[in-house]
Formats: structure tokens, C-alpha cells, sequence
């Protein structure tokens, strides 16, 4: 078959099998990772044979994870990246530190030499950066607490592994003679090279994406775009560095950029198909001949190096004052194998560092420990939120100081904090309850003074004092939850002033129904806001803008107030929003006829 026909027939393959595997895999629950690599495994040389050469493809898709921690950069400025160095230095240096020293004890134990017993103990310690972010991804979990530490782990890795993969070949007896060049020459050309992408990324990139912006050509801002990711890698990779490293300099570089956002669109495409390319690759890659020679020694090395990870990271989380819930899933998360893990290997066999079959065998666990990761970050957080749930009642609620404020305020999560934040500025005294032990703790770290408890519960309100306040403020997320305490409120304290929180015009007739008059719909003032500066957007004046925004303001007020009254009719309901639509269009025509006649004078 000529190559071009091979070409095509194998974009046919991996396309199909992304097509039939991917969607069986996520309605699985399993995360499209796992169905990557089981159609990986299906196609490759050693189960159907649709695809001979794994390592071709590994060696092509690995652009997909350069593509990824480029765009991983562009969400990193050079101040984010300071701000994280506690996680680079902290909890990033621990985990690799304990990892590889650990590893390498049962290495020399198993009677490995000393330079392999090292160089296996960090391969196997390193983590995969690509099979992390994207199970992250899938989850919605990236800025999570245990996201944030596990992405400040896997860049600590990325950056750690350039100096140990430069320093295999000083390992091997005789290897700094043969070298092609000197050892002065190989780190002055790493840092020639990492000085090379700042500069450029610094001054010479932006006006380079301004004067290929200006030129209006879509297709041109792609290629420019996948020239500077590319064009980073190659340079790093000819330095004898990361090629993931020369990206995610460069996506640093232009993570203050106006064309951040543009590139990240013009990027993404072509990682997504590509990352999944790489574990397709990874599949296919998997030595099945050795894991069916030797399955007890494989299974026994999996699962020890990923008890070992697991452990390891899960006492460092808690070590740094992770939750019990974050310490878990960032164990999962980091435990699988990393696919730089496989350039170590290699490098390390090339320097006869390491036999062909153990080289194997270590590549043959860091996939299986790849394949096994989404499976394990499902099954280590149903444990965590099991533990959570089983927990939570536990935990006793906090003694309130029983201090007389003039504000309770019930609810200290993204509305609450604003008016606490209001008061302690002025130093006027308020009380917190808040029912979510988790916002509590977290709360807590950032200095906020608030109690466990539960508003609901008449003890709690007697216990804060809430008949003696003057204002009560109700800005529970749930709207359930939020009825409860309003109820309950009414009943007790009728004099207290209530001020609610109403996720939207149903829970806002509930409230009204139990009583509750100063009643705030969380996104009606930001939504009016918008409305106004979009009329000032198309020319209206700010006077008028803002004039027409209160008018309907108050129009939506008295509205809410009528439609309470059927709001459990829904045809008097709709009937009733017909009206009020035709009623404000006459309002507004009124208005603008009268600006006319005003004009014309």
C-alpha cells in the first residue's frame, strides 16, 4: 500500500475508534482517557494489527501534551507562577523526593545496580501531567484545591525531569568521554536555550502576533500560533531539554497577552485530537506478549508502585493541610505513570543503564499504572465523599460565643461574604453560621471568624442571639435550606428584619408567602448592570441608560409583587407576564415619544 493511502487509512482508524470507544467509555463513567487507551490497545499490533507502528505514533501525538502545556501556560502569568512556589517547592519536591527514595530502596533491595535502581525509582515517580489535567478537565476540578496542588506537582516533575534525563548519560562508566560535547557546553546550551524563548516570548512575540492580527487572516493567526508552540519545542528539544518545557515558557510568556484568548481557541482543536492520539499511542504500546510471560510480577510491581504513590501523596497532602477529601484524589491523580517517564527509559537503555527486558517491564507499568488511573481517581473519590458523608454528622457544631451583634448573617459562601466583608471594614460586629463544615475550614484560612451550625435549628438562632439583632441576613445557597430558616425565623423572631437571598422568582414567592419582604434576587442588580452599559454601548447616554435600567427596575419590582398572587397558576402566570410585557413596551414608547417631542421644541 503506497504511504499516502497508509496515511489515510490510518486517520480512518484512529478516527473510528475515537468515535465508537470515547462516548461508550463516558457513558461508562469512566472519563474518554480510559476509552482512548482501550482503543489503543484494540487497534494496536498486538491484538487486531490495524496499527503496526506504536511508537511512530507516540513519537507524532506527543505534540498533543507540547500543545497542552502550552495552553496550560497561557493560564499561568509569570506572577501566578510565583505565587505557586509553594506547591513547586513544597509539596512538588516532597512528593518526588520521598517517591524516588523510596523506589529506589526496594530497587537495591530486589538487587538492581545502583545508577538503575535510580533511574527506575524516578521514572516511576514521576506522574502524567496529560492523563491528570484531562481527568481534572473532565470533572470540572481543575481550580479545586486538590487541582491547584496537583497541577503544582506535575510542573515541578516536568521541570525536575530536564536535569535527571541531562544527567543519565554522566551515570554510565565512560559516558562523559564518548559525549559529543563537553559537560559545560550541554548546560550553557540549556541555558542559552531557556534564555532564548524568554526574550523572545518577552519582546518579540507580541508584536509579531499585533502585525499578523492586523493582516485579518484567520488561517495566518493559526499558523503563527502553531509555529511559535512548535517552533518553542524544537528549540528545546534540540538543547537536549523537555519539549513541553519550551510550550509552557513560551504560554507563560503570553499569559498577559491580549491574544491569550485567541490562541488558546486556535490551539485547542488540534490538542484535543492529538492528546487523544497519545493515549491511543499508549495503548497500542502496552506489551501484552510480556504481561501474559510475566502477569504475577507485573501485577505485584503495579500495584506496588501505585500503593506506594498513593500513600506517599496522601500523608504529603495532609502533611501541608489538605482535607481529607483533596489528600485522596490528589493520591489518585498523581499516582498513575507519567509519559515522560518512557523518554527516561529509553535514554536510560541507550546508556546501558538498563537491560532491554527491564525496560520493558518498566515501561510496561507506568502504562498499565496510566490505564488504571482513571479507575482509581473514581474509586478513591467515591471513598472520599463516602468518608465525607459518614463524617459530617460527627462533627459537633461549634459553640456560639452568644455575643449580641446587630447582624447575623446565615451563609458565608459567594454573596454572604460580601456584606461580611462590607462590616469588618467599617469594624462593626457580626455573626457568621455557616452549615457547610468545608466552607467553614476553608473560610477559616483567610481569617474569616464564622461558626458551624446549622440557622435551622432554633438552638443555633438562641444561641446567636438572632431575637436581639437588628438585621438578618439569609444568603444560604440552598433555596430549600434557605425556606427552612425563614420559617423558622418567622416563627421566633418576627421583629428581626430579614434580609433573602432568592436564587430566581420561584424562591423569591416562597419567601414572600413565609412573610419575608426585603427579599434580593442574586443576579437581578449584576443583570441590570449589564443592560445598562449595553444601552451606553450602542449610544444612549449614561443618564438615560441608567434612568431607563432603574425604570425597569422598578416596573420588575411591582411585577413580582402582582404575580405572587397566581404564581401557582401557571396559565394566570403566563397571562400575567403577556401583560406585563406589552405594559413595559408601552412604558418605554411613551418615554421615547416624549425625548422626540422634547427634541423637536
Amino acid at each position: 500500500m503506497h504511504d499516502d493511502h497508509r496515511f489515510l487509512l490510518y486517520a480512518v482508524i484512529f478516527l473510528a475508534a475515537t468515535v465508537f470507544a470515547v462516548p461508550l467509555s463516558k457513558r461508562a463513567q469512566l472519563g474518554a482517557v480510559l476509552g482512548y487507551l482501550v482503543a489503543g490497545v484494540v487497534i494496536g499490533p498486538q491484538a487486531l494489527g490495524l496499527v503496526a507502528d506504536a511508537e511512530l505514533v507516540l513519537t507524532f501525538s506527543e505534540i498533543g501534551v507540547v500543545m497542552l502545556l502550552f495552553l496550560l501556560g497561557l493560564e499561568l502569568s509569570p506572577q501566578r507562577l510565583w505565587l505557586m512556589r509553594r506547591l513547586l517547592l513544597g509539596l512538588g519536591a516532597t512528593q518526588m523526593g520521598l517517591v524516588t527514595a523510596l523506589l529506589a530502596v526496594a530497587g537495591l533491595a530486589l538487587g538492581l545496580p545502583l545508577a538503575a535502581a535510580l533511574i527506575a525509582a524516578f521514572g516511576l515517580a514521576l506522574s502524567s501531567t496529560a492523563f491528570g489535567v484531562q481527568i481534572l478537565s473532565e470533572r470540572s476540578e481543575l481550580t479545586s484545591e486538590h487541582g491547584r496542588g496537583a497541577f503544582g506537582v506535575f510542573l515541578f516533575q516536568d521541570l525536575v525531569a530536564v536535569p535527571a534525563l541531562a544527567l543519565i548519560p554522566l551515570l554510565a562508566a565512560g559516558e562523559v568521554q564518548s559525549a559529543a560535547r563537553p559537560a559545560w557546553q550541554s548546560v550553557g546550551l540549556v541555558i542559552g536555550s531557556i534564555l532564548a524563548v524568554v526574550v523572545a516570548g518577552r519582546w518579540l512575540l507580541r508584536p509579531l502576533f499585533r502585525i499578523v492580527a492586523n493582516t485579518g487572516l484567520v488561517e495566518v493567526f493559526t499558523a503563527t500560533s502553531l509555529l511559535v508552540v512548535l517552533g518553542t519545542a524544537l528549540l528545546m528539544q534540540q538543547a537536549g531539554l523537555s519539549m513541553g518545557l519550551g510550550a509552557f515558557l513560551a504560554g507563560v510568556l503570553l499569559a498577559d497577552s491580549e491574544y491569550r484568548h485567541e490562541l488558546e481557541s486556535h490551539i485547542e482543536p488540534f490538542k484535543g485530537l492529538l492528546l487523544g492520539l497519545f493515549f491511543m499511542g499508549v495503548g497500542m504500546a502496552l506489551d501484552l506478549r510480556l504481561l501474559a510471560a510475566l502477569p504475577l510480577v507485573v501485577a505485584a510491581l503495579v500495584v506496588g508502585v501505585l500503593g506506594l504513590q498513593v500513600t506517599v501523596m496522601w500523608a504529603v497532602g495532609r502533611a501541608f493541610r489538605y482535607s481529607q477529601r483533596a489528600s485522596l484524589l490528589l493520591a489518585a491523580l498523581l499516582a498513575s505513570g507519567g509519559e515522560f517517564a518512557f523518554v527516561v527509559f529509553a535514554t536510560a537503555e541507550q546508556a546501558r543503564l538498563l537491560e532491554p527486558r527491564l525496560a520493558g517491564l518498566l515501561n510496561l507499568v507506568v502504562a498499565l499504572s496510566m490505564a488504571l488511573t482513571p479507575l482509581l481517581v473514581l474509586g478513591l473519590a467515591a471513598l472520599a465523599d463516602r468518608r465525607a458523608a459518614q463524617a459530617a454528622p460527627k462533627r459537633p457544631y461549634d459553640e456560639l460565643p452568644g455575643e449580641r451583634v446587630d447582624v447575623v448573617i446565615a451563609g458565608f459562601g459567594r454573596v454572604g461574604q460580601i456584606p461580611g466583608r462590607l462590616l469588618a471594614a467599617q469594624r462593626i460586629p457580626y455573626t457568621v453560621i455557616e452549615p457547610s463544615s468545608e466552607q467553614v475550614d476553608f473560610s477559616r484560612r483567610f481569617g474569616n471568624k464564622l461558626y458551624y451550625g446549622d440557622p435551622a435549628r432554633p438552638e443555633i438562632l438562641r444561641a446567636a442571639r438572632v431575637g436581639e439583632a437588628k438585621v438578618f441576613v439569609l444568603a444560604l445557597d440552598d433555596p430549600e435550606h434557605s425556606l427552612r430558616v425563614a420559617r423558622v425565623l418567622r416563627r421566633l423572631y418576627p421583629q428581626v428584619r430579614v434580609l433573602a437571598r432568592a436564587r430566581n422568582r420561584q424562591h423569591a414567592f416562597k419567601l414572600m408567602d413565609l412573610g419575608v419582604e426585603d427579599i434580593i434576587r442574586e443576579t437581578l442588580l449584576s443583570s441590570l448592570e449589564i443592560a445598562r452599559r449595553t444601552l451606553t454601548g450602542i449610544g444612549m447616554s449614561a443618564a438615560e441608560a441608567a434612568e431607563r435600567a432603574e425604570r425597569f427596575h422598578e416596573f420588575d419590582e411591582r411585577l413580582l409583587v402582582e404575580q405572587h398572587l397566581v404564581y401557582d397558576d401557571e396559565s394566570a402566570l403566563v397571562q400575567s407576564s403577556e401583560d406585563a410585557r406589552r405594559e413595559l413596551l408601552a412604558l418605554f414608547e411613551a418615554d421615547t415619544a416624549g425625548d422626540r417631542a422634547d427634541a423637536s421644541r
